[in-house]
C-alpha cells in the first residue's frame, strides 16, 4: 500500500485570506462563491476564485468552493451556470447540500457532500459515495468509534472538522433562526439564536436559569487528537472560519500545520497533500485569536468535559492571571504575561456576566490604567478575580505583517557541456528543468574561490518559489562572473515555474448517475428538499413521500426546530442517567426556553442521548 495523504483544509473569506492560509501551510482552502454559500457574508467573484486557484497551484494546493445552501426552483439554472464558471476558474471541487444539482448537467467537477447533508451513519455515507460524491464531510458530533465504523463500510474520502466555532444543532437540521425571524441557516443567513441569552422555565413558571446562554457552545479544538482521527479514517482536517479575520487564519492554520507535520514525521504511512516547506516567524497559539474556550466535542463521548459556554458567547481569549490590587484609577495583576497598551482584558462578574475594558496604559510598575476617565471603582472588580486577555495588541501587530515563508525544495546540478554550462534542476514534486549557458571556459586561478562563487550565486534563490536542498557542482573550477551565474539561475527558476504550472492537473470526476436505494423509505422536512429536482432525486431512489423543506412549507406546530447532541439537563447536572441530583422535582415536567424572541419547548430524548427544541 502507498502512503495516505493527509490534508489540512483552511477557510478563506476571500482570495487574500485564502492565499494567507496557503502561505501558512494549508494543503487546501475552501471559499464561497457569489451565491448559494452557507456563509452569505463571505461571497466571492469568479475572478477572485480564479486568482486563488492560480496561486494555490504553485504549491499543488487545492481550492474547494462552497455552494452548500438549499436552492429554489427558480434558482437552479443560475446555480448550474455558476458551477460551470467555478469549474472554468480552476476550482478542484464543489461542496454542496442540495441533491437537485445531481439531476442537472454539470461539468466534471468533483462533488463533496457538505456537513449540511447530516452525515452521521455508515448507511448515509455509503449512499452518498454510491451516488457520485468523492468526499463526505462528517457530522461534527461523531465520536471516534462512529468515524471508524463509517470508514470500514466505505472507501470515500472522509473530512472532519478539527477546530473552530460549533453549531449547537446537527448541521443542516437547524430551523430556529428561520422560525424566529425568517433567516434560514440552510440559506446562508443564520441569525444565531443559539448565541442569545435564554431563560429556562418550568410549565408552572419556575425559573431554573435566568438570562443564560444555554445553547451557546465552546469552540472545537481537536489538535491533540489528529493521530486518532487519522487512524479512524479521516484524511482531511478542516478548520472552521470563513467569517474569521486574517490573524485567526494565519494563527490557526500555522498551529495545525505544525501539529500535522509532527504527525507525518513519525508516521511513514502518511504524507502531505501538497508541496512546500512552511517556516513561521511566530509561535502559533489558539488562545491568541478568537475562541470561546475549548472542547473536543464528543470525540470520546460525553467524557471529554463540558461542551457549552453558558456565561458568554463571546471570545474569552487566554487566561492570564488574577487581580492583585484595585484602586480607583488602576489595578495590578498576578501574572507572568507581559501586557501592553491597547490590550483587551475581560472577566466574569459575580453574576456570571462578561465584563472588561481596553488597557489605556501600562506603567513600569505594572499598573494597568483603563481608558479615559473610566473609574475602576464603578467596575465589579476585586482582588482574586480571574482575568482573561481577549485582545493581544502585540500579537495583532505581529499578525498584520509577514509571518510565514513557504517554498518548494529544489536540487540543482551545475555541469559543463561542450560549448558552455548546464544548470539542471529537480524539485520535490519530481518536476525537472534545465537551462544552458554558452560561455568560454577560462580556468580559474583560485579554484576554491571559483567554486565558492558558483555555489554562492546559484544558491541565491531569494524571493523565488524555491529553497535549495542540494547543489552538486560537476564541473572543473572555471572563472565565471556573478552576473552570468545569476542570469542562469533566474532563467532556470523561471523555466521550472512555467513547467510546474503546466503540469498541474485539475481534479475531475465522472458522475455516477445510476440510482441506488436510499437508506430510508420516507423523508420529512429535515431532508431539506427545496426544489423539484431534489424531490426527483429521492423519488428515483425509492423514497415516498418526500416532504418539502421548512423554508417552503408551513411551520408545523410544536415541530422540531433544532436537534442537538448538547443537552441542557446534562450540562446543569440534571441528567437522569449520569447524575444523582438532590432535588429533581422541578425537572420532571415540561421545560421551556424563552426570551423576547419566543418560547420553545425542550424535549430530551435520553435513549438517543439528544435534545430537541420545539
Amino acid at each position: 500500500m502507498g502512503q495516505q495523504a493527509l490534508e489540512l483544509l483552511a477557510p478563506a473569506k476571500n482570495h487574500e485570506l485564502g492565499m494567507a492560509a496557503i502561505n501558512h501551510g494549508a494543503d487546501a482552502v475552501y471559499i464561497g462563491a457569489e451565491q448559494f454559500g452557507a456563509r452569505a457574508a463571505a461571497g466571492n467573484s469568479i475572478a477572485e476564485i480564479g486568482q486563488l486557484c492560480t496561486y494555490a497551484r504553485r504549491y499543488r494546493a487545492r481550492v474547494y468552493v462552497a455552494l452548500n445552501t438549499l436552492i429554489f426552483d427558480h434558482e437552479l439554472e443560475a446555480a448550474r451556470d455558476l458551477i460551470y464558471k467555478i469549474w472554468d476558474a480552476g476550482a478542484d471541487a464543489l461542496i454542496i447540500q442540495d441533491m437537485g444539482l445531481l439531476e442537472m448537467d454539470l461539468p466534471p467537477i468533483p462533488l463533496f457532500a457538505s456537513t449540511q447533508t447530516d452525515n452521521q451513519t455508515p448507511e448515509k455515507v455509503r449512499f452518498l459515495e454510491q451516488s457520485g460524491f468523492q468526499r463526505v464531510i462528517l457530522a461534527r458530533e461523531l465520536g471516534l468509534d462512529a468515524i471508524a465504523r463509517i470508514r470500514k463500510s466505505t472507501s470515500v474520502d472522509l473530512e472532519a472538522f478539527v477546530h473552530g466555532a460549533l453549531c449547537v444543532c446537527y448541521s443542516g437540521r437547524c430551523y430556529m433562526s428561520a422560525a424566529i425571524g425568517g433567516r434560514s441557516a440552510n440559506r446562508g443567513a443564520c441569525g444565531q439564536p443559539c448565541r442569545l441569552p435564554w431563560n429556562l422555565v418550568t410549565e408552572a413558571g419556575e425559573v431554573l436559569a435566568e438570562n443564560r446562554f444555554l445553547l451557546s457552545l465552546k469552540d472545537m479544538n481537536r489538535s491533540d487528537h489528529l493521530a486518532a482521527l487519522a487512524g479512524a479514517g479521516i484524511t482531511s482536517f478542516k478548520i472552521e472560519g470563513r467569517l474569521k479575520d486574517l490573524a485567526y487564519v494565519k494563527n490557526i492554520t500555522g498551529f495545525y500545520r505544525r501539529r500535522l507535520d509532527a504527525l507525518l514525521e513519525g508516521n511513514p504511512g502518511f504524507t502531505k497533500a501538497s508541496s512546500g516547506k512552511t517556516v513561521l516567524s511566530f509561535t502559533p497559539d489558539p488562545a491568541k485569536t478568537f475562541n470561546r474556550g475549548e472542547t473536543d466535542y464528543f470525540l470520546f463521548g460525553r467524557e471529554g468535559g463540558p461542551v457549552d459556554s453558558p456565561d458568554t458567547p463571546k471570545s474569552m481569549g487566554e487566561k492570564i492571571g488574577t487581580i492583585k490590587k484595585v484602586t480607583p484609577d488602576w489595578l495590578t495583576l498576578d501574572t507572568r504575561h507581559r501586557l501592553n497598551n491597547g490590550d483587551g482584558l475581560c472577566f466574569l462578574d459575580a453574576g456570571g456576566r462578561l465584563r472588561g475594558f481596553q488597557v489605556n496604559r501600562v506603567d513600569k510598575a505594572g499598573k494597568l490604567f483603563p481608558p479615559g476617565r473610566q473609574p475602576l471603582k464603578k467596575m465589579p472588580v476585586s482582588p482574586g478575580m480571574t482575568v482573561y486577555r481577549n485582545h493581544d495588541q502585540a500579537f495583532s501587530r505581529l499578525m498584520a505583517g509577514k509571518t510565514s515563508d513557504r517554498r518548494i525544495g529544489l536540487d540543482l546540478v551545475f555541469s559543463e557541456v561542450q560549448d558552455g554550462f548546464l544548470l539542471s534542476s529537480e524539485d520535490e514534486d519530481n518536476t525537472c528543468a534545465q537551462v544552458k549557458m554558452e560561455s568560454p571556459k577560462e580556468p580559474a586561478r583560485n579554484k576554491e574561490r571559483a567554486l565558492g562563487v558558483i555555489e554562492t550565486q546559484l544558491g541565491k534563490l531569494g524571493n523565488s518559489l524555491f529553497f535549495l536542498r542540494s547543489l552538486s557542482i560537476e564541473s572543473a573550477p572555471y572563472f565565471l562572473s556573478a552576473k552570468d551565474l545569476n542570469r542562469l539561475r533566474r532563467d532556470l527558476v523561471s523555466a521550472l515555474e512555467v513547467k510546474r504550472e503546466r503540469q498541474y492537473v485539475q481534479m475531475a470526476s465522472v458522475r455516477n448517475t445510476a440510482p441506488v436505494p436510499y437508506p430510508e423509505s420516507s423523508l420529512d422536512f429535515r431532508a431539506n428538499v427545496a426544489n423539484a429536482l431534489a424531490r426527483k432525486f429521492y423519488e428515483k431512489r425509492g423514497v415516498a413521500p418526500v416532504e418539502p423543506a421548512f423554508e417552503i412549507s408551513p411551520v408545523k406546530p410544536d415541530g422540531p426546530v433544532m436537534t442537538t447532541k448538547h443537552c441542557i439537563r446534562h450540562s446543569m447536572g440534571q441528567c437522569p442517567k449520569r447524575h444523582k441530583p438532590k432535588d429533581n422535582r422541578a425537572w420532571s415536567g415540561p421545560l421551556y426556553l424563552e426570551n423576547e424572541k419566543g418560547r420553545f419547548r425542550v424535549v430530551v430524548d435520553c435513549r438517543r442521548c439528544e435534545m430537541q427544541i420545539r
